[in-house]
């Protein structure tokens, strides 16, 4: 469960920052009274164009960043009063997540695994899991700094699993990559509705979105433009298609 709760976002420029902008305020303020819920069993996207504020309210939700003011609460904590609680909880994946080229993905998972206290029983039981769902058994043992870029991603994925989050955040996950790894990623979230996990996800990918979404919020300039059904959506479209109706309620903001 992440319940979003009248979360706003302030940055501070500096003023080449400011001059780069166009403006003249010190502050800069990216997320405006953002409301949502998401619950469990159910994947949630969370939808915008560039600059809309996707990304940083999903960092606040992971607690990489801390909301001006308002408040995050995931599985009932706040995150910013339950820090380390939280992480606990929570699977945080995005598309540009760094890894260690000398290492091996079981070098890697092995590591993150012990970082959270996973016995090796348990590990190896997990661990073939995901390895079996996202077809990772052939490079397990090869160096990081050799594989393809949706090898590394998978590698990025199953550190993100390894320790069963209760939440998993996924910030354009498919981004760059393969159809093939694209469709295992896909099956990834799948899998973790099925396993009443609560997952929220952000992707400029509509099929994507058609494919896995039952919840759906829309952000333009800090502010939610939609936030209801996936079916509701549809129901209501006032377009031929998912895109088009995207950019609809955008331009229409």
């Amino acid at each position: 469960m992440i319940e979003v709760i009248g979360l706003n976002k302030e940055f501070d420029l500096s003023k080449k920052q400011m001059a780069e902008a166009g403006v003249t305020t010190k502050k800069l303020k990216v997320l405006d009274n953002v409301n949502f819920h998401c619950q469990p069993g159910r994947i949630f996207s969370l939808l915008g164009p560039n600059g809309a504020g996707k990304t940083t309210t999903l960092r606040i939700i992971a607690t990489i960043l801390s909301p001006t003011s308002g408040a995050v609460k995931v599985c009932g904590m706040d995150t910013t009063k339950n820090g380390a609680k939280t992480r606990a909880k929570i699977g945080f994946l995005t598309g540009t997540t760094g890894l260690y080229e000398r290492l091996t993905p079981d070098e890697v998972i092995r590591y993150y695994a012990r970082l959270n206290g996973i016995e090796k029983p348990e590990l190896e039981k997990r661990k073939d899991r995901l390895y079996t769902l996202l077809d990772m058994h052939d490079f397990a043992k090869k160096r990081i700094g050799k594989l393809s870029t949706g090898m590394k991603q998978k590698v990025s994925i199953v550190r993100t699993m390894i320790h069963d989050p209760e939440v998993v955040v996924f910030d354009e996950p498919t981004a760059g990559l393969d159809v093939i790894t694209a469709k295992n990623i896909i099956e990834l979230i799948r899998d973790c509705r099925e396993s009443n996990k609560t997952v929220i996800f952000s992707s400029h990918i509509m099929s994507e979105v058609d494919m896995l979404c039952d919840d759906l919020a829309i952000i333009h300039k800090g502010k939610i433009m939609f936030n209801d059904t996936m079916d509701n959506f549809r129901k209501n479209m006032q377009t031929d298609t998912l895109t088009e109706e995207f950019i609809r309620v955008v331009n229409e903001s």
